[in-house]
């Protein structure tokens, strides 16, 4: 919805910039578990959870279960930000235009930041509860961003699209969150979706599953849709460092 008074090319191209805190009904008030999409979701969200839980499946929270099941530790970077070199005793730098842009920011609003994904979303439902204390929890479905392929040079933007993986991961979580407290129709509709879908061949048959198979990341696909077979949950800690809890 935008301003009655807004003209129709200032209404098409309205943002929520990171950072703003946008209207109360907007943030989904009144309701323990909430959802939305991207940065301007994040924007409306940030200000007011306590727990905010970033879920990119493809592929970025994947590839961070991934990464710290194996011992490791992530650093998300920014997507327009250059990637630091690597360091054999330090965390692995991965950017990437949705997941870790995303996570970047969740780490400015002072809340507790989370990244979930199919294989780990019960056990970032339970860690969010526990880390909210009765607050309200944001999940954050990442999408894509239209114009940015697989391959696309760092800094490349296009504007948000919205993807099947996202709503069913996020929308997993939110099912790990039943018994909270409220939550709001746009989670509950997340929620919905993931307890009907045959969600790996949902998954595996979307535009972005059918996308990563074509440069040969089949293997990370079949990795994406093992639902529920990891219990890391990353945590971003002070250092903008993603550990396992």
């Amino acid at each position: 919805m935008t301003d009655a008074t807004a003209t129709p090319a200032e209404a098409a191209t309205d943002t929520t910039p990171a950072g703003t805190q946008a209207p109360a009904v907007l943030a989904q008030d009144g309701h323990d578990v909430r959802f939305d999409w991207g940065e301007a979701g994040l924007a409306a969200l940030g200000g007011t959870c306590a727990v905010l839980v970033v879920v990119d499946v493809l592929s970025f929270s994947t590839r961070v279960d991934l990464a710290l099941a194996a011992g490791g530790a992530v650093r998300p970077v920014r997507w327009a930000d250059p990637l630091p070199d690597a360091d054999d005793d330090g965390p692995e730098p991965l950017r990437s235009p949705n997941g870790a842009t995303l996570t970047v920011e969740a780490g400015t609003t002072g809340a507790h930041v989370l990244t979930a994904c199919l294989r780990n979303a019960d056990g970032a439902a339970k860690l969010a509860a526990e880390l909210a204390a009765g607050g309200p929890i944001g999940v954050v479905a990442a999408g894509e961003r239209w114009g940015v392929q697989v391959g696309a040079a760092a800094g490349s933007d296009g504007p948000l699209r919205p993807c099947l993986e996202d709503q069913l991961g996020a929308g997993a979580v939110v099912a790990g969150l039943q018994s909270y407290g409220d939550i709001s129709p746009e989670a509950v509709v997340a929620a919905q979706a993931f307890a009907v879908a045959d969600v790996p061949a949902a998954v595996r048959g979307s535009a972005s599953g059918r996308e990563l198979t074509t440069p040969g990341d089949g293997e990370l696909l079949d990795r994406a849709v093992e639902v529920g077979a990891s219990p890391c949950v990353p945590r971003l800690g002070a250092d903008g460092v993603l550990t396992g809890a």
